[in-house]
């Protein structure tokens, strides 16, 4: 035995001849470090309380060792005590009066890392401490696989909206669309626009790759299911949905609904995020009613618009409650393809960000939008709030243009023009009302009343494609001879509007002559009245 507690001892050394030492006691000591074991062949207790110890080492250098104490020392963590579960021997030990005491399931920890313990700071260790030991041995388990599994569905999500990112733009140099400066970025829940007072939804920054090629998570650990899309390469880096930068979504709560190489859809609370075309898929799953009741926002990203229209009617019937719809990188480029939103139910928001959407950049986009989709009572377009005077002005710009076209267009025209709702509509007003009324289609046309605002308005309309037609040449052949026969028409109407305009510009040249000449004709025929009476009645009687 060797006993030096209580002295100044600021390191351990020159004791490792003492090979036949068994108890060595450095309590109340200064020393920091566990250290020059070696030798101690011998040794069974070591008593180091009361010192600056903050990491337990060397404690395998001690073959015979069975007691160690190491109470009042700076001992913080769990993994300073790692050294503890190489040792064989160990069956006692203390660490009360250390920081690492007061953690929750502390004695556990313990127990998971020396497996032979059988008194731990004084007291017997139980059979119940040995079978809670295990119980939170799984959980910690269990929380390891659940936070690989994470890390590794994060890194699928993020190579998925890559990929989709890079097949955009393939798109966008097909589409010829105007191309931005910005860090490629991914979707984040927390930072997103949903979360926001101006939008919803959004992308995080994602490492910036500097390969122009496709990614694919073969790669990774773990290659995820589903199918993949068209690759479609591209040399420049996708753009950044908006303007904040965002982070990276990894919580618990987001929910993958479908996941491939090059699209991600995925649900986070009253949030749809929608990445790649693909992703589209999401929307003909099985939803419960309860599931798709809480769906409020819905954010769609490196899609096509005209992809995005023939699911309207269903977004509508699926999610009763949605309120607000976000577009990034969807082309949307013209002011008809804004009026397809007015096939979902309602709509509060509506947020179409600049980033590889044209139509923003038009004058009048708000306008028409505030216009066309009035029924739905819309309070704020890309975070700026509707006002009655932005009502008001966009009435008097396109309502004055719906009233003209409901009015003066034929009723043929009419059918052609709207969808089938609005067909049968306007059938039931121009027939069934009309006639119950005992007005004419002609009167009809001109009573608004009868025909309401909502067919002016239905009147600027993008009719659905249904991407799913089982015989894409037919499709395509109608829609040749439809708008060749739409081009001929406007040929028709812009030479008569032409014809009729020249027509106008020579009267109005020739008319001042011409009415001299009526004059001056009138008054020579009347100049002698015996013979103007003759003449005339001379005519009366060959009328007779």
């Amino acid at each position: 035995m060797l006993d030096l507690h209580d002295n100044q001892i600021c390191r351990i050394e020159n004791v490792s001849h003492l090979s036949e030492l068994r108890v060595l006691n450095l309590a109340g000591n200064n020393i920091s470090k566990m250290e020059n074991l070696q030798g101690l062949d011998s040794l069974t207790e070591l008593n180091l309380g009361q010192n600056c110890i903050s990491v337990v080492t060397e404690v395998d250098r001690l073959p015979l060792l069975q007691r160690l104490f190491l109470s009042c020392n700076n001992i913080t963590s769990f993994d300073q005590l790692a050294c503890l579960g190489e040792s064989c021997s160990l069956s006692e030990l203390t660490l009360d009066g250390n920081p690492v005491a007061l953690e929750t399931w502390y004695k556990q920890a313990v127990l998971r890392c020396v497996l032979h313990l059988r008194q731990l700071d004084m007291k017997r260790i139980t059979d119940e401490d040995r079978r809670m030991a295990g119980v939170q041995a799984r959980k910690e388990e269990e929380k390891k696989k659940e936070s690989h599994k994470q890390t590794i569905h994060k890194e699928k999500r993020r190579l998925a909206i890559r990929n989709a990112a890079q097949q955009w733009e393939g798109v966008r140099a097909c589409l010829e669309l105007p191309s931005t400066n910005g860090a490629k970025e991914e979707v984040s829940p927390e930072n997103s626009p949903a979360h926001s007072p101006a939008q919803t939804n959004g992308l995080t920054q994602e490492p910036s790759p500097d390969e122009p090629r496709r990614v694919s998570p073969g790669s990774g650990p773990e290659r995820p299911s589903g199918g993949t899309e068209i690759r479609l390469q591209s040399n420049s880096r996708p753009n950044s949905p908006r303007d904040p930068k965002l982070v990276e979504a990894g919580s618990g709560s987001v929910q993958s609904l479908s996941l491939s190489d090059s699209h991600l859809a995925e649900l986070d609370g009253d949030t749809l995020r929608l990445f790649g075309l693909g992703a589209l898929e999401a929307l003909e799953r099985g939803w419960g009613v309860q599931t798709a009741g809480a769906v409020t926002v819905i954010t769609f990203r490196y899609i096509n618009f005209d992809a995005i229209v023939p699911t309207l009617p269903r977004i509508r019937v699926k999610f009763p409650n949605l309120s607000h719809m976000i577009f990034l990188e969807t082309n949307i480029s013209r002011l008809p393809q804004l009026a397809a939103l007015a096939q979902v139910r309602r709509l509060d928001q509506l947020t179409i960000h600049p980033d590889g959407n044209p139509v923003v950049s038009l004058t009048l986009w708000r306008s028409f939008v505030i216009y066309r989709l009035h029924h739905f009572n819309l309070q704020r377009i890309n975070g700026q709030e509707v006002t009655m005077n932005d009502v008001i002005a966009a009435e008097r710009v396109f309502g004055t243009l719906g009233h003209i076209a409901a009015t003066e267009t034929p009723r043929c025209r009419l059918l052609l023009l709207l969808e089938e709702s609005r067909k049968r509509q306007l059938q039931f007003l121009l027939e069934g009302r009309g006639r119950r009324a005992g007005l004419s289609p002609e009167e009809l046309r001109d009573n608004g009343k009868l025909l309401g605002e909502g067919l002016s308005r239905a009147l600027f309309n993008y009719p659905s494609r249904d991407c799913s037609a089982e015989s894409p040449e037919e499709g395509s052949v109608e829609s040749s001879e439809r708008a060749t026969m739409v081009e001929q028409y406007l040929q028709e109407l812009v030479q008569s509007a032409s014809d009729t305009n020249l027509k106008g510009e020579a009267l109005h040249k020739l008319w001042p002559s011409m009415f001299a000449e009526m004059v001056r004709d009138c008054v020579l025929e009347m100049r002698d009245q015996a013979t103007f009476r003759q003449a005339s009645l001379a005519k009366l009687s060959e009328t007779k």
